[in-house]
């Protein structure tokens, strides 16, 4: 048997980080074989390969985020996986949409299925918050800049889910026309947004 150490070294970390990479074994200097151990004695649960939890720790909405985040650190969540985040839709899209730079490769993930759609310059940078989840950081464009997003990708994902997210954020003041306006400069769309905007006021 291992020493306890290493163990309660294990289980420690993955409560603190409550996701568990196999590389963050290597801060802590425990061998990796704990983590298969720890996994038969059902002590960790594997959720995809090489990420590991607690298996009291119930997965919370934002659990396939932080799955994606911790995998994928440069992922910016984008498109109807922001509108999710930031309650603008009734839509509950069945793949998590992240934004890479453009030349990125789709990253391979067992668990959840990945959207990819590739961002160039300040598209990409502009208008990234960090938020904390589940004690993971997740990377994930505001509310004014994933509208004007949704205006440029509408042939992605809907005029109809760009009109919806719009209208919602506006109507609950989640964004000002002001800052719906710079990113849909940002993002090359104003002319496309200008009547939209205006209708709505």
């Amino acid at each position: 048997m291992l020493p306890d150490t290493h163990t309660q070294r294990v289980l420690g970390l993955a409560s603190q980080k409550g996701m568990l990479r196999a590389s963050d074994l290597d801060a802590i200097d425990a061998p990796r074989v704990v983590l298969t151990r720890l996994t038969a004695a059902g002590l960790l649960e594997r959720i995809g390969r090489g990420l590991y939890r607690l298996p009291e720790s119930q997965g919370s909405e934002h659990e396939s985020l932080a799955t994606v985040a911790t995998k994928v650190p440069q992922a910016v969540f984008c498109l109807l996986t922001a509108l999710q985040f930031h309650e603008l839709t009734t839509q509950l899209p069945r793949q998590v949409w992240i934004a890479m730079p453009r030349g990125s490769h789709a990253p391979r993930l067992d668990y959840p299925p990945i959207k990819m759609v590739q961002f160039t310059g300040e598209a990409y940078t502009a208008g990234v918050d960090e938020v904390e989840r589940d004690g993971v950081k997740l990377r994930v464009y505001g509310v004014a800049k994933t509208v004007a997003d949704c205006f440029k990708h509408r042939n992605k994902i809907g005029l109809d889910v760009a009109l919806e997210a719009l209208k919602d954020a506006r109507t609950h003041n989640k964004a000002s026309s002001d800052d719906i306006w710079r990113f849909a400069k940002v993002c090359r769309v104003a002319n496309v947004m200008r009547p939209y905007l205006e209708s709505i006021g």
